[in-house]
């Protein structure tokens, strides 16, 4: 009996000591990175999984074009054996969302095949923007949902020097030669841009949008100082009660405002339009400015400060009219004044609120009224949509933020360093 017992002991001892080493063991096959005997991978060793359009797009097959002239989306998604009767769905799902109409050629578009033998398309993307992109779902399910791609800023800073023009020298400072029109509108009531000449300066920290790693030309200037004349002007975007504004080093504003109305006293008869019918002419045309009713002699006043540049007679047209050019971005038009102001003549500068001259009837019109027009980088605008910029400087309360903000921009301006570029966050 005392032997038998002795054998269950050591068979006890036994069992336990094998069953410690094959979880002693085990345990090393589960965290041994080299080991796959038991189907375990390394997570360094799996397929990375790479997202398109929020797809993971391993798991499709992907077709990417560009849309052909005369192509809509019914000719797209036939290309793919969609039937009639889906499209047709597809097309009144997506009303909510997206006009198919507005379709464009040239654009790009994807198509997402399922990875079988049967291959179906299983969702068609449209790139309506670089940013945005409708998904249309051609599955089971059919829906339409609009997204937006990722956007990237990069910070950037260059410094150039202009030999022949503004637009030339960004691009010999491999800069986006947009950049030379932002600069024009900061310094529109500072820096007459058709003025620049060979030996300005410049030095500009900007942030640039990308997108798939592509610029899309959104670009915003943090700080600047464009040396006219040998004459430092500086720069700082800066923003306080939700208004954006550049300021100079001293914090006041680099821009001025317009007057809402070039009268006192008017009602609006007509409005900016393509197509309006003429009332003399008896046809439609592009009328590319704003009416004002209001009886014979009423004051006419200049929006903003300026020089101007035509003083003239259109007897089938504006009548007696004046132009004036408030800065290299901004001008305006008066027209079918009765009579000039004293004073006026081409060369002359007038102030914001000046009295130019009186409205009238000349030229083509059924009624006294001024016909104001506004023109930014030579394209007519219209002059209800016209942004009046802050004038006010930077208030006492923001002066120390703007203080930082604009010595630690300096630094940087003042380094006069090559180009270059950090990623920031979004």
């Amino acid at each position: 009996m005392k032997k038998l017992l002795n054998y269950n002991f050591l068979f006890l001892i036994l069992t336990i000591c094998i069953t410690i080493f094959a979880l002693k063991h085990s345990g090393d096959k589960r965290i041994n990175p080299e080991s796959n005997e038991l189907g375990i991978v390394d997570s360094t060793e799996k397929e990375q999984i790479h997202l398109k359009y929020g797809f993971p797009i391993n798991d499709f097959e992907v077709e990417t074009h560009r849309v052909k002239r005369n192509q809509n989306l019914s000719k797209l998604l036939r290309n793919y054996q969609i039937p009639f009767s889906t499209i047709d769905k597809i097309a009144r799902k997506a009303k909510k969302v997206f006009n198919v109409r507005r379709i464009k050629s040239k654009h790009e578009f994807s198509v997402l095949f399922s990875k079988d033998s049967i291959r179906e398309p299983e969702y068609f993307i449209y790139e309506n923007t670089p940013i945005e992109y409708i998904v249309f779902d051609l599955r089971d399910t059919l829906n339409v949902y609009k997204k937006q791609k990722e956007i990237q800023y990069v910070q950037k800073q260059i410094d150039g020097v202009i030999e022949s023009s503004l637009w030339n020298a960004m691009v010999h400072s491999n800069a986006d030669p947009l950049l030379s029109i932002e600069l024009s509108e900061i310094y529109a009531w500072t820096i007459d841009f058709f003025g620049v000449g060979k030996g300005d300066k410049f030095h500009i920290i900007y942030r640039e949008a990308f997108v798939d790693d592509k610029p899309i030309h959104d670009i915003k200037v943090l700080a600047a100082n464009f040396i006219h004349r040998n004459t430092n002007n500086f720069a700082f975007a800066f923003n306080q009660k939700d208004k954006k504004g550049y300021f100079d080093e001293d914090g006041n504003s680099l821009q001025k405002a317009f007057l809402k109305a070039p009268l006192r006293y008017s009602r609006i008869s007509s409005r900016f339009s393509n197509n309006r019918y003429h009332p003399v002419l008896k046809r439609y045309r592009a009328h590319h400015g704003i009416d004002y009713a209001a009886p014979t002699g009423t004051p006419v006043h200049t929006i903003g400060d300026g020089l101007i540049i035509k003083k003239g007679y259109q007897k089938n047209g504006g009548g007696r009219y004046l132009k004036i050019k408030h800065n290299s971005v901004y001008t305006t038009t008066y027209m079918h004044f009765s009579r000039f102001a004293k004073g006026m003549k081409s060369g002359i500068r007038v102030k914001q609120g000046q009295t130019i001259g009186y409205v009238g009837a000349s030229g083509l019109a059924t009624g006294p009224h001024l016909d104001f027009r506004v023109y930014k980088n030579n394209t007519p605008i219209n002059p209800l949509k016209l942004k009046s910029p802050p004038i006010a400087p930077v208030e006492t309360e923001n002066k120390q933020a703007f203080e930082k903000l604009k010595d630690s921009l300096l630094i940087e301006l003042e380094k006069s360093e090559e180009t270059k570029s950090t990623i920031v966050a979004q």
